[in-house]
């Protein structure tokens, strides 16, 4: 399947920049990317061709497309004209949201659209951050922190301009938001490739260490990271096999009553009498299809869960975990 990148960030961190550097190396020469405005990718004569009011060609062989519509549309779109030989062969999307975009309807799409599913797969979300703007942007507008709170990666800009106890107090809050997430600091746009892509769980083969990366090295956390009092980030582990009807009435109970809230979960579960753990994903209410793997990647055969929800409290969820888990177990008994 294709591998998706969705870039984001607020008004002005740099996402076209970081895109534009990306775009002129050459393991990145069957991109396609999709913004919602055509001029400011492949300016600098990489302009060669325009094939239509809503696409262009790069001079490196990349494919630039306007979002015109709804994604949905668009992607296959994309993957049509790429079957019938209409647009470049590409292995790769990435895709650019607005400064003022909630990335998590994006994500959704990738996760959930049955005809998507089978050609495309959510890789790696990055969120650049401003480091002159963002103390104040933070503050003010919910949307920066949604974008930092839902990232896999966490890229770090205009470094040059601040000072270093200002980045140090930025990177901090960062950190408080999305401690799971590895952060960069990237000048000009600059930062290594293998940050940004095939970072997503389907390249993981089966080494421990890569899924625990996967999972943000949560490593039994049993504690609450906090941006604020309404943004937050924890783990859950059952060390115990948990049955599927239990796990996903726990997860159907905290999308009906919470699902807004619950930005994202993640994580590896043992279902009892499952050789190898079952893969879960999901942003709000809306979930991946659960990926069995053959086996486990380690020893540590235990369910690891993470969650970075908006005002519900670690315990809470806990607390609905072991109270579905007692009485299925009682049912079953």
């Amino acid at each position: 399947m294709i591998p998706v990148s969705i870039v984001t960030g607020f008004l002005g961190s740099g996402k076209t920049t970081l895109i534009n550097r990306l775009l002129k190396r050459p393991e990145m020469n069957r991109v396609a990317v999709i913004v919602n405005e055509l001029g400011e990718i492949g300016v600098d004569n990489d302009l060669v061709q325009v094939s239509s009011e809503q696409m262009m060609l790069l001079n490196n062989g990349c494919l630039c497309c306007v979002l015109r519509g709804d994604l949905q549309e668009t992607l296959r779109d994309l993957f049509i004209k790429r079957r019938n030989g209409e647009v470049i062969d590409f292995d790769r999307v990435v895709i650019e949201t607005t400064g003022l975009a909630d990335p998590a309807p994006v994500m959704q799409t990738l996760l959930t659209d049955t005809l998507l599913l089978e050609q495309y797969r959510l890789d790696c979300v990055v969120a650049l951050v401003d480091s002159v703007n963002a103390p104040g942007q933070l503050q003010q507008f919910s949307e920066p922190i949604k974008q930092v709170a839902l990232a896999d990666r966490l890229v770090v800009t205009k470094t040059d301009l601040t000072t270093e106890l200002e980045l140090s107090d930025l990177t901090a809050r960062l950190g408080e938001l999305n401690p799971r997430a590895p952060m960069r600091i990237a000048l000009q746009g600059d930062i290594e490739l293998s940050f940004l892509v095939d970072v997503g769980l389907r390249r993981i083969h089966a080494r421990l260490e890569e899924v625990e990366r996967w999972l943000g090295g949560e490593h039994g956390d049993e504690h609450d990271h906090r941006h604020d009092e309404t943004v937050q980030s924890f783990a859950l582990r059952f060390e115990q096999p948990m049955s599927w009807e239990g796990f996903t009435q726990c997860l159907e109970v905290l999308t009906a009553l919470r699902g807004p809230d619950l930005l994202r979960v993640k994580g590896l579960v043992n279902v009892e009498g499952k050789a190898g753990p079952v893969v879960i994903q999901g942003v709000q209410h809306l979930f991946h299809p659960p990926l069995e793997l053959a086996g486990w990647p380690g020893e540590d055969r235990s369910t690891r869960l993470v969650f970075i929800t908006r005002g519900i409290p670690r315990q809470t969820i806990a607390n609905l975990f072991a109270a579905i888990g007692a009485i299925t177990a009682h049912k079953a008994g």
